[in-house]
Order: structure tokens, then C-alpha cells, then sequence
């Protein structure tokens, strides 16, 4: 299954530099020029050992970059360091204000729950798995697993999965018919890339205190948004 790692907004995040190497990283970044290690070592009143040592850290870590100097003489030139161009990747994030905002606009749509079915199911089917020897159903399970529903098969109903987490729980206090919306579709958009017999004919949010249920049927006639997600208007 191709995984939103890349863009995942809880994957860890490098840790800002602290101590000695934060030290290092920060005469990097006021310095117009780059700097040898011997320039580090002056500024900052340590070792040259000490500089290389919490350089190579900060170079694997993408925070710093070595730089070719021009040759001006015999020998081999200084190694020159700067820091690596870009915004510091251990600074603060909020993935919340960038949803809220989008689910702003979907709340503009003419008809804004299956505007937001459709959105999910765009990018359900972009999470398609190689493995053809995989059920529908385990696949999106698999999925669902992979974004952190935990989601479980009901074992008194077999056309129905548990889930028993909601990776968007704070979103749903504000605005659950779109966030379950968009649940569902990311569902049926995972079911649409396979091909499957059978679709999520609606998501029964909270249909106990901890968990909700998603409910699987043939593909055929389907209901309203507001009933395919429990909400209504």
C-alpha cells in the first residue's frame, strides 16, 4: 500500500539542536560566509575535535552542508560549512489551522457532505496496495490500520468494522458531518481502486460511547450524505 508517510503530520520530527551542537548550528547561521572548522572552534572557544564531532551530526541530519572553497594555492584547502538552505524542520507545525480551513471550503459546496465524500474517495484511491492477494476488506483494514482507526471486524456481524479510534477526533467536535464525510469516502475510495464487490454503505458514528461502525454492503443504490454518515443536518 503506497502510505502517506511523506506528508504524515505525526511522523517524529528531528529534534532541535541543542547544547554545544545548537551552539554550532547557530555561529553557522550569522555567519554571511561559511566557516572552517578551525573558525568554529575560535568563535565558540572549544576544541576543533569538538566542532567535526557535532558538524558530522549536524551535516547527516540536513541541518548543515560542506561547501568546496575555490583553490587559491598549493595544499589542500580548508573544509568550509554552511548552513543547509531551508526552514528549520524541528520548528512548530499545525496541520489543525491547515484543516480547519480546508474543511471551511468544503462547507461552501453546494451539497458539502458529498462534496466531502468525493474528496475522501479521490484520495482513498490513491492508498492502492500491489497486493492482489489481499481481500477488499483486508486491504481496508490494512488502511484504515495504517491511519490509526484501529479498526477491528465485528465478529456478530460480518459486514461491519469496528473502529475504536478516531485520528480526527478533535476535527469531528467541530465539525463531525464533514469529517465523517470525508471518513467515509476515503473508505469506499480505498474499495473503489480494487475493484471491490462491495462498498461502505454508511459510517455510524459513535455508534457506542468508544467506537463507531462502518457498514459494508454490495455495490448498488446508496443513501443520502447525511444518512450514509449519521448526521443530520
Amino acid at each position: 500500500m503506497r502510505s502517506s508517510a511523506p506528508t504524515d503530520p505525526d511522523k517524529p520530527r528531528p529534534a532541535r539542536p541543542h547544547g554545544r551542537r545548537g551552539d554550532v548550528l547557530s555561529a553557522l547561521r550569522d555567519s554571511r560566509e561559511p566557516l572552517s572548522i578551525l573558525d568554529l572552534a575560535a568563535r565558540l572557544g572549544v576544541h576543533a575535535n569538538t566542532v567535526r564531532f557535532h558538524l558530522d551530526a549536524l551535516v547527516s541530519a540536513g541541518r548543515a552542508e560542506q561547501v568546496t572553497p575555490e583553490r587559491t594555492g598549493p595544499g589542500r584547502p580548508a573544509q568550509l560549512f554552511r548552513v543547509r538552505p531551508g526552514m528549520d524542520p524541528a520548528g512548530p507545525r499545525n496541520y489543525r489551522v491547515l484543516a480547519q480551513i480546508l474543511l471551511t471550503e468544503l462547507e461552501t459546496a453546494a451539497d458539502p457532505g458529498a462534496h466531502a465524500i468525493r474528496a475522501g474517495q479521490v484520495w482513498g484511491r490513491r492508498m492502492t496496495s500491489p497486493d492482489t492477494a489481499r481481500s477488499a476488506t483486508d486491504a481496508l483494514l490494512h488502511a484504515l490500520h495504517d491511519l490509526g482507526f484501529d479498526p477491528q471486524p465485528d465478529a456478530a456481524d460480518r459486514n461491519r468494522i469496528m473502529l475504536r479510534h478516531c485520528p480526527f477526533l478533535d476535527l469531528v467536535e467541530e465539525r463531525p458531518a464533514l469529517v465523517c464525510a470525508v471518513h467515509l469516502g476515503l473508505m469506499r475510495g480505498v474499495l473503489d481502486a480494487r475493484h471491490a464487490p462491495v462498498t461502505v454503505d454508511r459510517l455510524e458514528a459513535f455508534a457506542r460511547p468508544d467506537l463507531c461502525l462502518a457498514h459494508l454492503t454490495p455495490t448498488d443504490g446508496q443513501q443520502s450524505a447525511a444518512e450514509q454518515t449519521g448526521h443530520t443536518p
